[in-house]
């Protein structure tokens, strides 16, 4: 058996293993998190906090960040999964009638590699290098693998998928930050010396408080769905 082969039989037991831990609460729990409208309130607290500190220049973060989502979204689509046409979960021959999915949700043929978590650990990346605060890297990272293993949880991806869509994401995430760095002097005053110093004046031009906006936006939202999935299950 090639090298591949061993992988690919790893990946495909690894991913019957953790899809095997389920429950009717973790099912309306991760139904509901994985879905991208409930985060609508997160991401109006990122541009929030962003036109707070800098004004209408904060548009070019706003550019930056919807460039980066672009590039996730299509990359991971038209590139690995129109490219390397692997078989969802549940789309496989061999697993699809065994593994365990949440309301016959079966997504697309294709998963490789996971646009949820390439567009999760991009946003989670370049955000994190904005603010540069412990807290907030801490839970957008968190929110970035909880929202990925939510696909492995429904039976939509392999790990493989997970893991190449996070290498993805936070490649992408660095290199939309790094052009970032470079276009941001054409509309905001920063005083620098060199790289690191330009770096840190860009972080320290946010409140110290507006990271923490986020982070407590992210924990009433994580509050806020599994109390949801417990009324939900309540009410079944």
């Amino acid at each position: 058996m090639s090298l591949l082969n061993t992988l690919l039989e790893f990946d495909k037991d690894l991913l019957l293993y953790l899809n095997s831990f389920h429950s009717p609460l973790w099912d309306n729990f991760f139904w509901i998190f994985t879905s991208t409208t409930i985060w609508i309130p997160f991401y109006a607290a990122v541009t929030y906090v962003i036109f707070r500190n800098h004004g209408i220049r904060g548009f070019v973060a706003l550019v930056a960040i919807g460039v980066l989502i672009l590039l996730c979204d299509q990359i991971s689509t038209n590139i690995f999964k129109d490219g390397f046409e692997r078989f969802r979960p549940s789309h496989n021959p061999e697993i699809k009638n065994i593994i365990h999915l949440i309301n016959g949700k079966r997504g697309g043929n294709y998963g490789f590699v996971s646009s949820h978590a390439t567009n999760s650990f991009g946003l989670a990346m370049f955000t994190a290098l904005i603010f540069r605060r412990g807290w907030y890297t801490f839970f957008i990272f968190a929110w970035a693998a909880l929202n990925s293993y939510s696909r492995i949880y429904m039976g939509l991806h392999f790990p493989g998928d997970i893991t190449g869509g996070l290498l993805l994401g936070l490649l992408l995430g660095k290199v939309v930050y790094e052009i970032y760095l470079r276009v941001l002097p054409r509309f905001m005053v920063i005083s620098h010396h060199n790289k690191r110093t330009y770096i840190s004046g860009l972080a320290n031009s946010f409140n110290k408080q507006s990271p923490n906006i986020l982070v407590f936006t992210l924990i009433i939202m994580f509050a806020t769905i599994f109390l949801s999935a417990q009324l939900t299950l309540k009410l079944m």
